[in-house]
């Protein structure tokens, strides 16, 4: 296996053509499945296993868990924003540096993910309840330059969700973990 397929498990992401009811659907059962699939991905890990790289000069399990949290924030936090605010602009964020943070190696990582269970039941929730045009509300990024909507948005976390159990999940089966 290459290490970009170690990288990119499932192929990197494609931004969807249009919207439909069944790319919300499936893009909002990902996003709710994603705290269950973390409870089992870490099942029964040791401390040196969780500290493993999914890739040479990757992330550990740790780091990858704990960028979930973080970058899932932001996704909610970046809806709410849409919702309220007409094309609000948003602050990226260095993911690098942030997974370099003290936090990530002082905090717990079950931390993480009792926080992402409870974020993304908020999230789903919200998710569910948008309406018409809502999918259509959008933010600005300004590093990509473009404006957001809130359906690609939503696909773009449901791939982020895969994309990160899958690396994980392969270097398990890699490991024979």
């Amino acid at each position: 296996m290459s290490i970009e397929q170690w990288t990119y498990p499932i192929g990197r992401y494609q931004e969807p053509e249009e919207l439909s009811e069944a790319l919300i659907s499936n893009s909002i059962s990902a996003i709710q499945a994603l705290p269950s699939w973390l409870d089992v991905v870490i099942e029964n890990l040791d401390e040196h296993q969780l500290n493993t790289a999914y890739r040479p000069n990757g992330w550990t399990i740790i780091q990858v868990i704990h960028h979930l949290a973080d970058s899932h924030m932001n996704a909610y936090i970046r809806l709410k924003l849409a919702l309220t605010e007409d094309n609000p602009v948003v602050k990226p964020y260095d993911e690098k540096l942030w997974a370099e943070l003290p936090d990530v190696h002082l905090v717990p990582v079950n931390v993480s993910i009792t926080l992402v269970h409870a974020l993304h039941i908020r999230w789903v929730q919200s998710l569910l309840s948008l309406k018409g045009d809502d999918w259509n509300r959008s933010y600005y990024h300004p590093e990509s330059k473009e404006s957001v909507s809130m359906w690609k948005m939503t696909a773009h976390y449901a791939w982020h969700s895969r994309h990160h159990m899958e690396q994980m999940k392969g270097l398990r089966d890699r490991m024979g973990w």
